[in-house]
């Protein structure tokens, strides 16, 4: 069985991803190497750090470079929180005041810092999402309104609405979960998130191993 890789930004602890993609049965490797990841059978890009320092460090160390090589052979890719956000063209955490950091390019669009309405910034704890996309993959078996543990103080701003699986409200609606072809992502950490969280990550290693499992209906 190949390895799903988790890709070592050097920022923060790691081991709950692995523990979590482990536990939905998956041969887990985490790694800084941009071999590794361009020869793993999936991706997955955890949450840690802010936009500007993760993407600075993912373009000059090549593992930005081999993500994308990995996403255009349609391989199964997790971005979990930052990583989802990562997705996008640019970001303005950490970027310089009215400037942007540049992003993967995977998706169109920006993140952009939460504008709760008057609501704590960060987001942080347990909240329900409304799913967009009915026949989502990574969302499979899971009931609509069901919760998931967010932290967060910036979101996913994409340029189509399309790409987003499921929102979330928190003075405002945003996306929580993008799904496009073979590229997932969602705001919330699933590492986290208890059993529904555990759902989320066996749907994603059933992508990325080509598992079908029977009666899971939503």
């Amino acid at each position: 069985m190949k390895p799903i890789v988790v890709v070592d930004y050097h920022k923060g602890n790691l081991m709950s991803v692995k523990r979590g993609l482990e536990a939905a049965g998956a041969y887990v490797r985490v790694s800084d190497d941009p071999r590794e990841i361009a020869s793993a059978c999936a991706v997955v890009l955890p949450g840690v750090g802010s936009f500007a320092d993760a993407a600075s460090f993912l373009w000059e160390s090549g593992q930005a470079d081999a993500l994308l090589s990995s996403i255009e052979a349609q391989k199964p890719f997790l971005g979990i929180c930052l990583g989802m956000q990562l997705l996008l063209e640019r970001g303005r955490e950490g970027a310089p005041r009215n400037e942007f950091a540049t992003g993967l390019g995977v998706l169109k669009g920006s993140c952009e810092r939460l504008d709760a309405r008057g609501l704590k910034v960060p987001h942080v704890g347990w909240d329900d999402v409304s799913f967009a996309n009915p026949s989502s993959r990574l969302f499979r078996g899971i009931p609509e309104g069901s919760h998931f543990y967010f932290t967060h103080s910036y979101v996913a701003c994409p340029d189509e609405d399309g790409v987003v699986s499921c929102r979330c409200e928190y003075g405002v609606s945003f996306p929580a979960a993008f799904e496009l072809d073979a590229v997932f992502g969602c705001q919330f950490h699933p590492e986290k998130s208890s059993h529904r969280g555990h759902e989320v990550l066996c749907n994603f290693v059933d992508v990325a191993y080509g598992r079908t499992r029977k009666g899971l209906l939503r």
